[in-house]
């Protein structure tokens, strides 16, 4: 069978120690690579301000897994975040390839970025003339 590739996003409660958190994170990291995963890429985006409140908390700690399983795979990781209590939310998504050709361009800094002026101007919500032929 072969492997996707996937990603997956989950918030930490923020009562966490740094080093509970990071305990938490490499737990998950090793039942990925444990059941035949590859990681791909990680990201650990700190402590973060929720939209909403969840259980009276309005933060967490946000981690990014992009990693390669078995499609069967998922089920079990996503039981083991519902099972775990310091999980408040997760999210996976599988990546298509246009999905992972973004991740990929963007981790390598390649995404175009706009110049000052455009942002400038994109601040003031005036078209560039790119905008205004199109």
């Amino acid at each position: 069978m072969s492997k996707n590739q996937y990603e997956t996003v989950i918030i930490l409660t923020p009562v966490l120690s740094e080093q509970q958190m990071k305990d938490a994170v490499a737990g998950y990291r090793g039942l990925i690579t444990d059941n035949g995963g590859e990681m791909v890429h990680e990201e650990n985006w700190g402590l973060t301000k929720l939209a909403y409140p969840i259980d009276k908390k309005g933060t967490g700690f946000y981690h990014l897994f992009e990693f390669t399983a078995e499609p069967e795979f998922v089920k079990a990781f996503e039981l083991a975040f519902r099972r775990d209590e310091r999980v408040m939310r997760y999210m996976t998504v599988s990546l298509d390839k246009w999905g992972i050709q973004f991740n990929h361009k963007k981790r390598n800094g390649e995404m175009k970025s706009s110049t000052a002026k455009e942002k400038k101007a994109d601040a003031k919500g005036i078209l560039t003339s790119e905008e205004n032929e199109g």
